[in-house]
């Protein structure tokens, strides 16, 4: 008798594999991503630097110290061709995470596929282009809400027009997950968002093309270390777009109507203790987004263990990009239907999260929909935030090596090098220096004409695509591009969400609240604790929540948002007669940043004023910071934020008091 052999199942294809990655200059970043297309990844993921994102050249008085930080620099045509030397664009699907400035960067990648010979209407990829997320989490905005729409509005109606095959926009909840949303906001927040910008598409389009252009809408989204909930917010998320497009907008075709998203696992969970442990969270949070086929992703980029230290290496990049392939590639996951379907607890959890959703859609809606309620969502965003850090701090939420099981052996994996990754100084000086040469070497005449076609559209309400496109062939730079947004549509300044009566219900508060009341009535006045987010850093997130913790122990507080100069931020301690002055950078460029608020501080006769710092903060770079004379620097690992506002009290007090 012949035995039978089985016909294994057919395979799903593996999502794209991704590694958001970029930094120092063009050449560096490109030869990074040669090498990693050629470890397996499928798609590229760039991450541009703090002023590419904000429309500021790198030679530009905001953009000390941040250049090539946080990714890579791209200040006009010739960077841009740098960056992609010897990648076939036309075979390529590139995703450029880039909001503010995504008119301009998308017009430099189509004018360099076009050098290669590419025709555009084959180009893939996504490009982020979501602005409201920035007013809310992470700063990157240039023009105020209502202009910024109309952009994001340009770039899908041309793409869907010239280069059809591209996501105009990736909205994107990614970030209100790190600011702390709770699922429910999350997924209310970025629904809200992809109404807004659809219902500025509606009128664009004939009525006919409005499907198509609807199903080019995606999604970037966050996976957290929650699994189950991250899991049913994911199939959530599937069936509230499914909802909005069949019912508000009247999309028949499923193909329309499919959530479309990509993701990459939550950085905010990843801990600077016991480092790690970050590969376990990693992979349980890339499940969450794998598993249930009826809501996986269609893109994947993992952060690397160690970026709670810093910028990762190649080696650390490639760890990520191995653990995505052996999910594909060695299990058997991509053989079977969906896992999920017909749990009880799945299905409730999904309703549940639905249900939330709705609830805060329809809050939303009421207040104008998400342009109208960005001081709401970012408030509630805060207040959020707080509660979560509240929980850690009662170790009502259990972080393992962060509140419980902090005792642990040596990393091997830290190295001589500290485990990360270190930009050289000199990046900055060379990129100037090119930027310098491509300005000499360009058509004068030609870029006037082009900035000049650029700002008349822009003031005729026209589409800016095209007038970008003939920009970047002319050799604009990205900070003139951003220069004509800002003449004609002004800049903004986003709220921060430290409103009054927000609290995050911390212990100890009363013990603080008399320390407090003792050491200002020494000083004979109440003390005066001011933070300032100095450069193009934007995640505010921890600045936020020590401005809300010190209002709640009854400081005066001084905080006023991010992007401040260190002669601005100087000059309004000076004003305001603090008795702390704290800084908070994120982004790599703290050392020429404190540097010049301390030689500032000491011209301004405030030398005596102490100035303290938080932000990702590698110890060889703490030594010298505290050599340099400031006085206590905090990094993620300070999460007891009572510990800091006792810090804030024994630095304000006079001699007497702190003995």
């Amino acid at each position: 008798m012949t035995r039978q052999t089985e016909t294994p199942p057919a395979k799903d294809r593996p999502w794209l594999f991704r590694t958001y990655s970029g930094h120092s200059t063009a050449a560096a970043s490109n030869a990074l991503y040669r090498a990693n297309l050629a470890k397996g990844q499928t798609g590229l993921s760039v991450a541009f630097d703090l002023p590419t994102q904000t429309g500021y050249d790198s030679d530009h008085l905001l953009a000390r110290g941040e250049v090539g930080k946080v990714g890579v620099p791209v200040c006009h045509l010739g960077d841009m061709r740098a960056l992609f030397d010897q990648i076939p664009l036309a075979e390529m699907n590139t995703s450029m995470t880039i909001n503010a400035t995504a008119p301009w960067l998308l017009s430099l990648y189509i004018a360099v596929a076009e050098e290669q010979g590419a025709d555009p209407a084959t180009l893939q990829g996504t490009v982020q282009n979501d602005l409201i997320k920035e007013y809310l989490s992470r700063g990157t905005y240039i023009c105020p809400p209502e202009p910024s729409l109309r952009m994001i509005a340009d770039v899908a109606e041309y793409c869907y027009r010239e280069v059809p095959k591209w996501n105009p926009m990736n909205v994107c909840s990614y970030h209100l997950q790190e600011a702390g949303a709770t699922p429910e906001q999350e997924l209310a927040y970025a629904l809200a968002t992809g109404i807004a910008v659809l219902d500025a598409l509606r009128p664009r389009v004939a009525e006919a093309d409005f499907p198509a252009l609807v199903g080019r809408i995606s999604f970037f989204v966050n996976a957290g270390i929650r699994f189950v909930t991250e899991m049913c917010k994911m199939r959530a998320f599937t069936d509230l777009w499914d909802e909005i497009c069949r019912e508000r907008y009247g999309v028949e075709e499923e193909k329309y109507r499919r959530f479309r998203y990509g993701v990459q696992v939550n950085s905010l969970g990843l801990t600077e203790q016991q480092p790690e442990n970050n590969v376990y969270r990693i992979l349980i949070e890339m499940l969450a987004v794998t598993l249930s086929k009826k809501a996986r992703a269609r893109a994947v980029q993992l952060p690397a263990w160690n970026e709670a230290l810093g910028l990762p290496r190649p080696w650390d990049q490639q760890w990520s990009l191995r653990m995505q392939q052996i999910l594909a590639y060695e299990t058997d996951l991509l053989e079977y239907g969906d896992l999920f379907d017909g749990n009880p607890a799945v299905a409730a959890k999904v309703e549940a999260l639905k249900a939330g959703a709705r609830d805060e859609l329809k809050q939303l809606d009421g207040m104008g929909g998400a342009i109208g309620a960005i001081s709401y969502m970012k408030s509630r965003l805060v207040e959020s935030n707080a509660a979560r850090l509240g929980r850690i701090e009662r170790e009502e939420t259990v972080v393992v090596g962060v509140n419980r099981w902090t005792e642990a052996e040596p990393s091997p994996l830290l190295g001589e090098d500290g485990g990360i990754m270190r930009v050289d100084p000199a990046v900055e000086a060379d990129q100037v220096s090119r930027l310098d040469a491509w300005r000499s070497a360009r058509d004068d005449d030609a870029v006037r004409a082009a900035l000049d076609g650029l700002r008349e559209a822009a003031r005729a309400g026209a589409n800016i695509m095209p007038a970008s496109i003939v920009a970047a062939k002319a050799g604009v730079t990205t900070g003139e591009w951003a220069e004509c947004m800002r003449e004609v549509h002004g800049q903004y300044r986003g709220p921060t969400g430290v409103a009054a009566g927000i609290s995050n219900r911390a212990e100890g508060l009363e013990e603080l609240r008399g320390a407090v009341d003792a050491v200002s009535a020494r000083l004979g006045r109440r003390l005066s604790f001011m933070i300032g987010k100095p450069g193009l850093d934007g995640h505010s997130n921890g600045a936020e929540q020590i401005a809300c913790r010190a209002r709640d122990c009854g400081m005066q507080i001084h905080y006023e948002g991010i992007r401040l100069t260190p002669e601005e931020i100087v000059n309004r301690a000076r004003d305001e007669g603090v008795h702390v002055l704290g800084l908070s950078v994120l982004s790599g460029s703290h050392m020429p940043l404190v540097e010049e608020v301390l030689r500032r501080m000491k011209d301004a006769g405030m030398a005596h004023v102490p100035l303290i710092l938080g932000g990702i903060i590698p110890d060889a770079d703490a030594k010298a910071l505290l050599s340099m004379g400031v006085a206590r620097i905090y990094t993620p690992k300070d999460f007891a934020l009572n510990r800091i506002m006792s810090d804030v009290i024994t630095l304000a007090a006079p001699d007497e008091v702190a003995a």
